[in-house]
């Protein structure tokens, strides 16, 4: 792989890195944006297809693992937003249950 390609992949870790920020504040539309621009870099590095040099190796190593490490802080984001939207439900139910005591 060529001088280029490890240019792309240093551009993807620092989407990388921008797309774990967002995930660990919750913001799903800036990670969907941050993801489909890496997903572009990313594509342009496997259209060279050749064998990757032991430091493009460690740079794709450390796209996946801030990518598991962003996954990890969504699926959080997603189980406190369910745990929120069952206590409404909750909520919901006892004003309705308690409405009609007056």
């Amino acid at each position: 792989m060529s001088g280029e390609t490890s240019q792309l992949l240093e551009r993807a870790v620092a989407l990388s890195r921008q797309l774990l920020a967002a995930a660990d504040c919750g913001d799903s539309a800036a990670v969907a944006i941050l993801d489909l621009q890496r997903l572009q870099l990313l594509k342009s590095v496997r259209k060279g297809a050749a064998v990757p040099n032991a430091h493009e190796r460690m740079l794709l190593q450390e796209i996946a693992r801030l990518n598991d490490t962003s996954i990890g802080h969504l699926e959080h984001h997603r189980r406190i937003k369910g745990r929120q939207l069952d206590v409404a439900v909750v909520g919901r139910r006892a004003v309705n249950a308690y409405a009609s005591t007056r």
